[in-house]
């Protein structure tokens, strides 16, 4: 995990991103998929926040609209002193470069008909930062960051395992060197045995080059291996956040709880005695969300307040957020 440093990099403020759909057969009625609403957070520079939850939670919605390959709907974002969110191309080809993406899929993020050296190279052209001899160093000596050979940069990406075309996209975001990384559950693609390999050198990035990462993914126990702090996602909402270590021994909310209750332990006997939490019915769609707390329709500790009032986030100690009418 990245040193401490108090001085904040990107701040979200009540972002929102909500997608239209189209209902009836002249499209005149429409409704909106919900997929972010109303998130707010802060990283701090050289700090890494994960952000986890389950499939659909829009925690890589969050990741796009805060890069903006999505619009936001409403809401800021912050980098820096400068108001991102709201920026026209123009305005936002300078941040572009100060902000870079990891994403999921290492066979689809990458351009096949490219090689690996025009890959990599291309933020350089666009971004004009470096020609000829120069670029060609450029781009070897990131093939040689990532763990690859400097040879490598002739081939294609279908000549790679997984992990290898999953280095080339860390190499490609690298290129222009950043300040920010969202990594858009960069390991979940690969094999287990090659995931460690990966966030263990995105760390050493980090160290290296003081880096300030967006970690995005399922891998509970991954995220706290590599999280400063983490926030928890549920149906396009923030309802917890905290350090680390303090979300993984005290989580408050109940959502948090039931998500941790279900990392496997290794140990067989500490795992038979653990207490796991299952919940009950589907998540809701994000088309027509439940009206206060969105949890309260699979939460065991429902009130009739939680149908009425949405819960705000409230700090339960030291800098812990949670939204719950409970706490």
């Amino acid at each position: 995990m990245s040193k401490k440093n108090n001085e904040i990099l990107i701040e979200v403020k009540n972002l929102k991103k909500y997608f239209p759909i189209r209902k009836g057969f002249f499209g005149g009625h429409t409704q909106y998929v919900k997929a972010v609403d109303d998130v707010s957070f802060f990283i701090r520079k050289g700090e890494t926040l994960g952000l986890v939850g389950e499939s659909g939670c829009g925690k890589s919605t969050t990741g796009r609209t805060i890069i903006r390959l999505y619009k936001p709907t409403d809401g800021e974002v912050v980098f820096g002193n400068a108001e991102i969110g709201h920026m026209n191309e123009k305005e936002l080809h300078p941040f572009r470069k100060r902000i870079q993406m990891i994403f999921q899929d290492p066979y689809a993020s990458l351009n096949t008909r490219m090689t690996v050296g025009d890959i990599i190279g291309e933020a350089l052209d666009i971004h004009g930062l470096a020609s000829g001899k120069e670029r060609l160093e450029i781009i070897h000596e990131l093939l040689a960051k990532v763990g690859l050979n400097p040879d490598h940069a002739v081939r294609y990406p279908h000549e790679f395992s997984g992990g290898q075309r999953q280095r080339i996209g860390i190499a490609r975001a690298l290129a222009v060197r950043p300040e920010f990384i969202i990594c858009d559950e960069p390991i979940s693609a690969l094999d287990v045995s090659i995931q460690a390999q990966v966030v263990n050198m995105l760390e050493d990035l980090q160290a290296e080059l003081g880096l300030t990462y967006l970690f995005i993914a399922h891998d509970l126990s991954m995220v706290r291996h590599i999280s400063d702090r983490v926030g928890v996602m549920y149906l396009g909402k923030l309802v917890e956040i905290a350090d680390s270590e303090e979300l993984y021994q005290h989580p408050a909310h109940p959502y948090t709880k039931a998500l941790l209750s279900s990392i496997p332990i290794p140990d067989p006997d500490i795992s038979k005695a653990k207490k796991r939490i299952i919940l009950e019915g589907d998540v809701p769609s994000p088309l027509n969300p439940p009206s206060g707390c969105r949890f309260r329709t699979r939460c065991p500790y429902a009130m009739p307040k939680c149908a009425e009032v949405e819960p705000p986030m409230k700090d339960v100690g030291g800098g812990h957020m949670a939204a719950c009418h409970l706490l």
